[in-house]
């Protein structure tokens, strides 16, 4: 019998970027939701860790039984400044913990350090189909505002992108 473990969220470090890579990586390798096709190294993960939180916004981890399962984090949606009150978040879970919570907890840490932040628009992008993640964003209040047909093409096919907004 196994016991589960509860999942605990916390800000994420260089340290983890081993455990993130190896997450995303699959996520690179075998499906459409990114549009990197190459594996991201754990270095390359800590640089971008770096830059989240050197832009003052959060990257979070979600640990169950000790482990990396799961991370979200917000970048800025544009490089312009009038563009600084919005953010563009990202949530990515092992694929072995899907459909647990995981993303749930995740956004529900993410979102109200957000609002601290004093950030006001939430920017969700979603290669489609991707019914879970769908679902998830507008768990948590985004609402489709537009869909880009066959803006990607990865792993012989072209891929739509929907965006999911929310004002804070």
């Amino acid at each position: 019998m196994t016991t589960q473990h509860e999942i605990r969220i916390r800000t994420a470090t260089p340290a983890d970027a081993a455990a993130i890579a190896a997450i995303y990586n699959h996520y690179v390798a075998e499906t459409v939701v990114t549009f990197e096709e190459e594996p991201v190294s754990a270095e390359e993960i800590a640089r971008r860790i770096d830059d989240v939180r050197a832009a003052a916004l959060p990257w979070l981890v979600a640990e169950e039984g000790g482990h990396v399962v799961g991370y979200a984090y917000a970048v800025p949606w544009k490089p312009r400044s009038a563009y600084r009150f919005s953010v563009e978040i990202t949530v990515y879970l092992a694929r072995e913990r899907t459909g647990r919570g995981a993303g749930s907890k995740l956004y529900g840490a993410l979102f109200p350090l957000l609002e601290a932040r004093g950030i006001h628009a939430v920017i969700g992008g979603i290669a489609l189909p991707n019914d879970a993640s769908v679902r998830l964003h507008e768990k948590f209040g985004l609402r489709k505002v537009a869909e880009f047909r066959e803006v990607g093409f990865k792993l012989g096919r072209w891929i739509d992108v929907g965006y999911w907004e929310r004002t804070l």
